[in-house]
């Protein structure tokens, strides 16, 4: 999996929204500026953000966009794949299911690629938008903690710092 250029700026922009989530509709100039993004690449993506539902454009004075969902129910997975497609490393997950049913010589080699998917998968559809911008409304995990934080992320497994 690899995350482009355009997919990391995705993220940057998703960030800025949900950390003024309660303040209305943010103007692109504004979420260019607090991102260090470039403005015309940004509406290129707010754009595609909102042909796929995830934010909202308001037009007139007070206008610019908006998350359609609280940050806590984005996943970076869904942003991701929009943005970037499959995560999985070539393909996508199925494709590399095809190749593995197939078996042959090559087998075992499509089965690390589909248990790198499959954790990078899990880590990004289980962390929100709100959880790497601190808001706290992220799913909780035992202790009230926000399940993306406080954790170590080793080699395919997430063990709990502390």
């Amino acid at each position: 999996m690899k995350i482009s250029q355009k997919g990391l700026y995705a993220l940057q922009a998703m960030m800025t929204l949900a950390r003024r989530h309660n303040q209305g509709a943010i103007k692109i100039r504004d979420i260019a500026a607090e991102s260090d993004l470039p403005e015309k690449f940004l509406e290129l993506i707010l754009l595609e953000l909102k042909n796929a539902r995830i934010v909202d454009s308001v037009r007139g004075a007070r206008g610019g966009y908006r998350l359609r969902r609280d940050p806590a129910e984005l996943p970076l997975s869904d942003i991701i794949r929009l943005v970037d497609g499959p995560l999985a490393p070539m393909g996508d997950a199925e494709q590399l299911r095809g190749l593995i049913a197939k078996g042959g010589d090559h087998r075992a080699l499509y089965e690390v690629f589909l248990a790198v998917r499959d954790a990078a998968a899990k880590i990004l559809e289980h962390t929100t938008i709100a959880d790497i911008v601190g808001g706290g409304k992220g799913k909780k995990g035992p202790g009230g903690k926000s399940e993306a934080r406080g954790k170590k992320i080793r080699a395919g497994h997430t063990t709990m710092r502390g």
